[in-house]
């Protein structure tokens, strides 16, 4: 199958270059690195790696994912599973054999790479993290039955399962909103243990306050919106 990468990227540098060296590339086709209005290096240093660089200035996690979807649907031919990874180092990229393996079997279209199943090194993700994931979970599975651990960004999908769901939240209520209408609409999903390690510098999410409680209140704004 043609599978291709997809990794959202803001101010990353320091961290992207290590992520693109660690993907294993005989698995894939294209990576796709969403410069979302960096003000660093991280375009030129993806490019020298080997990515194609889309570049999205409207900031927004779903905004990042959506211009590199709208960059592969102009591909000849377009993928049959996508990838979506962290820009920041805290993913395991070579692990990505693992989480597509379930959709090479034919035995789901939507993995998630559950970092609640896999190894978490100490203090890779903040109390804030922990418990928001807790939360969400609970939430789906008590409005909709539906069985997840993990929100976790590093996930495999099949390109036509992706383009079926119509994919819309611009923000931080992406990876939530995928995983709710794949499931609702049928479509098989199973979670894989991942690896989790710190991430390098400082998130500009579950880093500060503000980032924190948006990206909370985002997550169950989405998640409620759809009951």
């Amino acid at each position: 199958m043609i599978i291709d990468v997809i990794i959202p990227a803001f101010n990353e540098a320091d961290a992207i270059g290590m992520v693109l060296q660690d993907i294993p590339k005989h698995l894939i086709r294209h990576i796709v690195v969403v410069n979302n209005g960096s003000t660093d290096e991280t375009a030129s240093v993806a490019a020298s790696c080997g990515a194609i660089v889309v570049n999205e200035p409207q900031r927004g996690y779903g905004n990042a994912c959506l211009a590199a979807m709208a960059h592969l649907a102009g591909c000849e031919p377009q993928p049959q599973i996508v990838v979506f990874l962290d820009a920041d180092h805290s993913d395991h990229p070579e692990q990505l054999g693992s989480v597509v393996d379930p959709i090479l079997k034919d035995e789901a279209d939507l993995v998630i790479g559950s970092r609640a199943l896999g190894e978490r090194e100490a203090g890779s993700m903040m109390p804030q993290q922990v418990f928001g994931n807790w939360l969400a979970t609970r939430l789906m599975r008590w409005s909709y039955g539906i069985r997840y651990t993990d929100l976790g960004p590093f996930r495999a999908i099949r390109w036509s399962t992706l383009m079926a769901i119509g994919m819309r939240d611009r923000t931080f209520g992406w990876t939530v909103e995928m995983q709710l209408k794949a499931s609702r609409g049928g479509w098989r999903h199973v979670e894989v243990p991942v690896d989790y390690r710190k991430r390098i510098g400082v998130s500009k999410v579950s880093g500060t306050v503000k980032g924190s409680v948006l990206a909370g209140y985002r997550i169950i704004a989405t998640i409620l919106k759809h009951r």
